[in-house]
């Protein structure tokens, strides 16, 4: 376990990779389904514009994601994205010492060290495939953060290991933001109301691309969400958004989610057979991978993804995430054919001298 204040830059994201001169690569940095949002989807964000005069009311969207998850309202509380969950719990949660469980989506411990807390990491390890040990976790934490499946291992971690870290008097946040991409979420917390001081986010803009909207919503008890709720700003979620949001939990959308995770999981296989094709190069995997990208060790990586762009190709940096080097490269499961073409570039460049 490590306290750090300095070090990666926890504010680089993918979206970084893909901005100015990087908007015309092929993006395989951002971990967003390609070719979303659906026209289905679309078509009923669009229709929901001709109530922009009024300002949004969020009890219907409430409804049907508490609905979903087979919980009362009181226990949902929408946001805009995930990442504003993460600051309203920063912010309003009053807690000593909080934990976040590296490498992992580094905006949770940028939300806390920017409401003023010092924060503790715990950095999983390589050599134990950054599976989680909860008694790595100190016993007197009382705030701990951990996503599943991890962004950007793409570890899965079982249920039953991370309700392990539940205690009492400990607010126990699981980002599972990437859990609709892993077929019939066998290790999900949300809809659990047995564990206590348990806090599920949850993310609608990876799978329907609507990071440009800003749509997710926290499930916690209800006193939890009250305090959340007090912390943020009056409607704080857009009329389309919420529009979004209600489709996206639709029987309709449910079941496209699920066949789209099944489609991503051939996918990666797909992508991670090819990589492996470049084990005498040094590329290494983490598995198994269960996400919708893959984390890839090989050397000289921060040369390679210049090479990758000079190429046409944009992955995500490594050495941003606490615990990772710049061996490190993130790598977003995309079609067949776009990770053919990958792969094609991919061997040019690990074939070049450093």
């Amino acid at each position: 376990m490590h306290t750090e204040a300095a070090g990666p830059d926890l504010r680089h994201h993918g979206d970084a990779e893909v901005r100015d001169d990087g908007s015309a690569l092929v993006d395989l940095a951002v971990n967003v389904r390609a070719d979303t949002p659906p026209a289905w989807l679309r078509e009923h964000v669009a229709a929901s514009l001709g109530s922009l005069a009024v300002y949004p009311d969020g009890r219907a969207a409430r409804a049907a994601v508490a609905a979903r998850h087979g919980l009362p309202v009181e226990r949902v509380l929408l946001t805009a994205g995930a990442a504003e969950a993460f600051v309203l719990l920063a912010r309003a949660l009053k807690v000593r010492r909080p934990v976040v469980v590296h490498p992992q989506f580094t905006e949770p411990e940028a939300a806390l060290r920017d409401a003023g807390h010092t924060v503790d990491r715990v950095l999983l390890r390589e050599a134990d495939g950054f599976r989680l040990d909860p008694a790595a976790v100190p016993e007197d934490a009382d705030l701990v953060v951990i996503g599943n499946p991890t962004n950007p291992t793409s570890v899965l971690h079982p249920a039953a290991t991370i309700t392990d870290l539940a205690r009492p008097g400990r607010t126990l946040v699981v980002d599972e933001a990437f859990m609709d991409a892993v077929p019939g979420e066998p290790e999900a917390l949300a809809g659990r109301t047995d564990v206590p001081g348990l806090v599920v986010l949850r993310s609608l803009t990876k799978t329907w691309g609507l990071a440009g909207l800003r749509i997710g919503y926290v499930l916690a008890a209800p006193e939890t969400i009250a305090d959340l709720e007090r912390a943020q700003p009056l409607w704080p979620v857009s009329t389309p958004a919420l529009a979004a949001a209600e489709a996206c939990v639709a029987p309709r959308a449910l079941a496209e989610a699920a066949h789209a995770a099944h489609r991503i999981a051939a996918d990666r296989g797909h992508l991670v057979a090819g990589l492996a094709r470049f084990a005498d190069a040094g590329v290494r995997v983490v598995a198994p991978a269960e996400g919708p990208f893959v984390l890839v060790r090989l050397p000289h990586a921060a040369a390679v993804r210049h090479r990758l762009r000079g190429l046409g190709y944009a992955v995500r940096r490594g050495d941003t995430f606490p615990g990772l080097s710049e061996e490190w490269l993130r790598l977003a499961v995309r079609d067949r054919t776009t990770t053919d073409g990958f792969l094609r570039a991919l061997g040019r460049t690990v074939a070049e001298p450093a």
